[in-house]
């Protein structure tokens, strides 16, 4: 008897009593998850998205439609940002007030220039409040996943209420799964090594989140 027998005997001894009309395990057990963990108007869900994400350590911002472009141009001016990488749909108001220089995303842009980018612009697809997670999905105004990973510092615009959702089924539901979808909670981190707290290793080292009413 060789090792594919004997695997096989211990399925075929398992499933001895197992009736022949059972319904199948996906549909014998129940899936009832709940879509939100208690009850919360819309302005409480926007509060927790803000301490979540202050909580993963990304710094939150709050501004309207006016304030905007002003708060973008003194963020990137803090960070000293020479250069921005600019999505192809990002609203082009929202950088009209600064003066770094604008990068656009190309296809042809290597990852060693993009490295030299201070810093990146985007909008975002969904936000979830109970997590603290920033979605992107690649749309226009968000571009290529690469172009949120390699620059250091990271500036994303949540337009609140309409994008902010309370739980992670809730923003399954506005992704279309056939797009590629980068989940962000906080700045990039890891403990791997001896538990020692590493930053910028898979992304940006410094994300700012913009809510705009």
């Amino acid at each position: 008897m060789n090792s594919r027998e004997r695997i096989l005997g211990r399925v075929r001894r398992a499933l001895a009593d197992v009736p022949p009309d059972e319904r199948p395990y996906e549909e014998a057990v129940a899936r009832r998850y709940l879509r939100e963990h208690g009850r919360r108007t819309v302005e409480r869900t926007v509060e927790l998205l803000a301490e979540n994400l202050a909580d993963y350590r990304a710094t939150v911002h709050r501004c309207d439609a006016e304030e905007l472009p002003h708060l973008v141009s003194r963020l990137l001016a803090e960070r000293g940002a020479r250069e921005v990488l600019v999505p192809p749909g990002l609203p082009p108001k929202w950088l009209s007030a600064a003066g770094a220089a604008r990068i656009p995303d190309r296809a042809v842009s290597t990852p060693h220039r993009l490295d030299r980018v201070d810093s990146v612009v985007t909008g975002c697809a969904v936000a979830i409040a109970e997590t603290g997670t920033i979605v992107l999905d690649g749309s226009p105004d968000q571009g290529r996943r690469r172009i949120s990973l390699i620059p250091d510092h990271h500036i994303c615009v949540v337009r609140v209420p309409g994008q902010v959702v309370s739980s992670v089924p809730q923003a399954l539901e506005r992704l279309v799964p056939t797009r590629p979808s980068t989940w962000i909670s906080g700045p990039s981190a890891t403990s791997d090594i001896e538990l020692d707290r590493v930053e910028g290793v898979h992304g940006p080292r410094t994300l700012e989140v913009v809510l705009l009413s």
